[in-house]
C-alpha cells in the first residue's frame, strides 16, 4: 500500500467508513487523511463499539497513523476536540494551515435560509463557509490560536511520504451523485466529491496514486431532496430491511436496488482501479460474517461477479457485516501480494 484513495460511488452512505477503518487496521498506513467537512459522517463498528466519525480519519481507531486534515477541509472546532477526546488523537493530528474554519454565523445564516432547506442541507455551515472561501472571506486554520500546535503543511507531509514508500490512505467523503458537478445539481453538496477534487483537496497530484476504490453498497441510499432512480416505498424498504438512518443528521435514507448503470459512471468518473461493496449481508442473509470468497452463498458470487463484469474493474472488498473485519478481501488474489 503506497497512496489509496477511498471515494463514494452513489449517493453517500455506502460505507466508505468501514472500508477505511478495515484498510487503516490491516494495512496501517503511516498517514491518513480525510477530506470534506462534518456534513459528512462515517461510521466505524470495531471490537463491538461503533464509532461516528464527522472529522478525523477512521485511522483514529488504529493509534498509529499520523491524522491529517488538509486544506480543503472545513473544520468546526466543537467537533474537532470533541473526537481528539474521544479518541486520544491530539498528538497524532495534524492540520493544514489553509484548512478552513466554520464559525458559528455559518450555522446560522443556514438555518435561515430557505434555499439550502430546500435543497436538502445538513445544516452544519459548511455551505455557507464555502461560499465565503469562494468570496475569500473565510477564517483559515492559521488564524486560530488554539490549532496552532497542529499545524502543518500537509500537501508537503503527504508528498514527502508517498516519496519515501511510505503508504498513504486518503478517505474521501459523500458520493459522486452528490457532486456539485458530477451529482444531480441542484440537489448536491457544496463541493466536487470525486477522487480527482478528493486529490486536490489535499494537494497530491494524480501521477502519484496507486489505487482508486470506489465504495458501492449492496443497494442504493439517498438523504434528503434530489433524484433517485427506482425508489423504493418505504414500506418496501421496511419489509426488505433496508431502512437506514444517516450518521449526522438522523434522517431516514431513502432506498433503492443496486443501480449498475451509476455504478459504472462512478467507476469512469473516479478512474477506480478497485471496488468494494459493502452490506452484501443485507441482501443475502447467508451471507452474513463470512470472510472467505467460497464461504459466501453462490447467489451472492454470481451477483458480485456479474457486477465486476459489467464494471469492468475487479471487486477486492465485500462486506458482510458491521464489524470491520467482517469483511471478504481479494485484493491478494485480483492484484497480487500488498
Amino acid at each position: 500500500m503506497v497512496l489509496t484513495v477511498v471515494c463514494g460511488g452513489f449517493f453517500g452512505d455506502e460505507g466508505k467508513g468501514k472500508i477505511a477503518g478495515y484498510l487503516a487496521i490491516k494495512d496501517r498506513p503511516e498517514i491518513a487523511v480525510r477530506t470534506g467537512s462534518v456534513n459528512a459522517g462515517h461510521t466505524a463498528v470495531y471490537r463491538g463499539q461503533r464509532y461516528k466519525f464527522r472529522l478525523l480519519p477512521v485511522a483514529a481507531l488504529n493509534n498509529y497513523s499520523r491524522l491529517l486534515l488538509p486544506s480543503g477541509c472545513l473544520i468546526r472546532l466543537d467537533v474537532l476536540f470533541r473526537e481528539l477526546e474521544l479518541f486520544s488523537a491530539h498528538k497524532r493530528l495534524g492540520i493544514d494551515l489553509q484548512a478552513g474554519i466554520i464559525e458559528e454565523r455559518h450555522i446560522e445564516m443556514e438555518r435561515c435560509d430557505s434555499v439550502m432547506k430546500g435543497i436538502g442541507s445538513t445544516m452544519q455551515g459548511v455551505g455557507a463557509a464555502t461560499a465565503e472561501r469562494v468570496m475569500r472571506r473565510l477564517k483559515v486554520a492559521r488564524e486560530v490560536e488554539i490549532l496552532k500546535p497542529y499545524l502543518t503543511d500537509v500537501a508537503k507531509e503527504v508528498n514527502e511520504a508517498i516519496d519515501k514508500g511510505l503508504g498513504v490512505l486518503i478517505e474521501g467523503t459523500q458520493g459522486l451523485y452528490l457532486s456539485l458537478y458530477h451529482g444531480t445539481y441542484p440537489y448536491v453538496t457544496s463541493r466536487d466529491t470525486s477522487a480527482s477534487a478528493i486529490l486536490s483537496e489535499v494537494g497530491v497530484g494524480p501521477k502519484k496514486v496507486d489505487e482508486i476504490i470506489v465504495v458501492l453498497k449492496a443497494y442504493v441510499t439517498r438523504v434528503g431532496s434530489g433524484p433517485l432512480p427506482n425508489e423504493m416505498p418505504e414500506e418496501e424498504a421496511a419489509k426488505r430491511g433496508l431502512l437506514e438512518v444517516a450518521t449526522v443528521t438522523g434522517r431516514k435514507r431513502r432506498v433503492a436496488p443496486f443501480n449498475i448503470e451509476l455504478a459504472k459512471r462512478a467507476v469512469m468518473i473516479n478512474s477506480a482501479t478497485q471496488v468494494a461493496i459493502t452490506k452484501v449481508d443485507v441482501l443475502f442473509k447467508d451471507a452474513r460474517g463470512k470472510r472467505r470468497w467460497e464461504d459466501l452463498p453462490s447467489e451472492a458470487r454470481k451477483w458480485i461477479e456479474n457486477i465486476e463484469n459489467e464494471l469492468k474493474t475487479p471487486v477486492t472488498l465485500i462486506g458482510t457485516g458491521e464489524e470491520l473485519d467482517e469483511i471478504i478481501d481479494l485484493r491478494n488474489d485480483k492484484l497480487g501480494p500488498q
